[in-house]
């Protein structure tokens, strides 16, 4: 399969589930391996449910990201620095699964990792799509403050798909893709959730999409 996805181009990355049941580290470092002998990049969905290595074997094989890393531990975050690998952190998945093991946020952005908010949105463990959602429980449960999050679901997220020259932030050159929102402050955006504050969206600088202001939650 992966020499077809590669030669097809198919995919840029390739991901693997390490985790105990799924793939185990022998097994995903040889899948992973020889994805890059093909040119893909890598990521790795990492030390979910146990510490099993996961974020050591994304920094041996320099993946781009390791995603997940609720149990990730010192060495695990030393070694991601390293390597210059760039944590992906899920809170929807913790929440969804009734769990309050969140991801070492405050220690790894403390190492100087980039750190990713996403919403790993999927019908199995985590089934919600909303991003202001998410940075709500990037700012509660793992102490990030609203503009650490808002840089990570923004321009971190963009650096880990090589797009952060393009996209990802406002500045002149780049594709001019961005919303705007119905809020007085920026920290309104992890404040409110459960309704959308947006107004319209823009990419490469044209309107696509206006829902037109609603009234404020606040009056």
């Amino acid at each position: 399969m992966l020499p077809r996805v590669a030669k097809e181009k198919l995919a840029e990355f390739c991901d693997v589930f390490c985790e105990q049941g799924y793939f185990d580290i022998e097994q995903s470092k040889e899948i992973l391996t020889a994805a890059k002998k093909l040119g893909l990049r890598l990521r790795i969905h990492a030390d979910q449910m146990t510490n099993s290595g996961g974020a050591k074997l994304a920094a041996e094989l320099k993946a781009t990201t390791a995603d997940h890393l609720e149990k990730t531990d010192e060495r695990g975050i030393a070694a991601m620095k390293s390597a210059r690998v760039q944590p992906v952190l899920l809170p929807g998945s913790v929440y969804a699964l009734g769990s309050t093991c969140y991801p070492r946020a405050r220690e790894m952005i403390e190492a100087g990792l980039a750190v990713v908010i996403a919403t790993d949105f999927n019908p199995g463990s985590s089934p919600s799509p909303s991003m202001p959602m998410m940075l709500s429980l990037a700012c509660t449960q793992m102490r990030m403050s609203p503009a650490e999050a808002l840089t990570a679901s923004t321009i971190n997220a963009a650096y880990t798909l090589g797009r952060g020259d393009k996209i990802g932030s406002l500045e002149p050159g780049k594709l001019a893709n961005f919303s705007i929102f119905d809020c007085e402050d920026y920290r309104e955006l992890a404040y409110w959730f459960g309704f959308s504050q947006a107004d319209s969206v823009y990419v490469r600088g044209e309107r696509g999409w206006s829902g037109g202001l609603r009234p404020s939650a606040k009056n």
